[in-house]
């Protein structure tokens, strides 16, 4: 840890001004002993400040690192972070609404790694979520890549939570890795090794799942063996998810589309189509959503060893430009951006020591 007893202050108006500068404040906080005070929380967003979700966060990383705080309300818009030891060991944080589990998990994995010990973590609200990850995400995408740097984790899903009902859950054990850690460059995805569709529905008509995904198999080109009805039991909704996984060398992503009222299931799976299409039609390593987030922890690695990597992403997104500034208000990291492929928008994004 730096210790470092100097505040910083952030202004959460800047860049794309939502709720990853809070998540990746309060993880690099505990990590480094860096105290903040974020100021306009969420000041983007039609309803600003602390929203249930974004107070947990608040709350998980306050706990994990004996911090004191100022600020920690529903709709606040002003906060002051104190961390103090990182102590590892069993925690369950419970959200009380729908809102992200993942996106909580996300804000104290990283700081986990820099325990003493193996973490076991429990976190109650939503589990497939607009505009966060879902649980699927987490677990085939992101979590493989952290093993490979040196960050064993075991993620489960113990009950779905579809929004606007919540009542999911999520465990995570997370094992130390401070002395683990290895950048490596991610530049290509490598050979496709096997592509499917996955549809997730409870307490809603089965008809939802089969047209969803036969639209989706029409718009792609599959085949009828790409296409699956996952596993999710009917008292666990109403909600319904449906995903499409491409299976890379290197990577795996899974591209996530939620069902909702008023939009047809064709509707659904003609815009997650259309997402799969401008993936495949690009040639960088990772898409938006890993670009934004792999940034975080491959910043650790490479403070952490002092040896630089990169990564090859498109499109890269405000919301990632954003979480770079953030990431080096804290880390002696450099993160620098250059654009490789004009037609197909792809980045090569550069993270070394400053």
């Amino acid at each position: 840890m730096m210790n470092n007893a100097k505040s910083i202050e952030i202004d959460g108006s800047s860049g794309e001004g939502g709720g990853q500068i809070l998540r990746t404040s309060l993880a690099l906080s505990v990590i480094t002993g860096t105290p903040f005070v974020l100021e306009n929380i969420r000041a983007k967003r039609a309803k600003p400040g602390l929203m249930r979700q974004h107070l947990t966060c608040v709350n998980a990383a306050a706990a994990i690192s004996g911090a004191q705080v100022e600020g920690a309300a529903l709709n606040s818009q002003r906060l002051v972070f104190t961390p103090g030891k990182l102590q590892s060991g069993d925690y369950e944080f419970v959200i009380g609404s729908a809102g992200s589990c993942t996106l909580v998990l996300q804000t104290v994995w990283p700081a986990l790694l820099f325990g003493e010990g193996t973490s076991r973590i429990t976190i109650k609200g939503g589990t497939h979520n607009p505009m966060a990850p879902p649980f699927q995400f987490l677990d085939l995408s992101y979590a493989p890549l952290m093993r490979r740097l040196g960050a064993p984790v075991q993620l489960e899903l113990k009950r779905h939570g579809f929004y606007p009902a919540g009542g999911g859950v999520i465990e995570a054990e997370i094992s130390p890795a401070a002395a683990t850690l290895a950048p490596f460059d991610l530049l290509e995805r490598g050979a496709l090794r096997e592509s499917y569709a996955e549809c997730l529905c409870a307490a809603i008509p089965r008809s939802v799942a089969r047209r969803e995904l036969e639209e989706l198999r029409l718009q792609l080109g599959w085949q009828e063996d790409q296409m699956r009805q996952g596993e999710a039991r009917q008292n666990e909704g109403p909600g319904n998810a449906l995903m499409a996984m491409l299976a890379y060398e290197n990577v795996l992503e899974v591209f996530t589309r939620l069902g909702e009222k008023g939009v047809s299931s064709e509707q659904v799976a003609r815009s997650l189509a259309g997402e799969v299409r401008k993936f495949l039609a690009a040639d960088s390593a990772v898409g938006p959503y890993l670009g934004d987030q792999w940034a975080l922890p491959l910043a650790l690695a490479v403070w952490r060893t002092g040896r630089g990597a990169s990564y090859t992403c498109s499109p890269l997104t405000q919301h990632a430009r954003t979480n770079f500034e953030v990431i080096q208000r804290f880390l002696p990291v450099r993160i620098t951006e250059q654009q490789v492929s004009t037609e197909s928008r792809t980045h090569r994004v550069q993270v070394g020591c400053a």
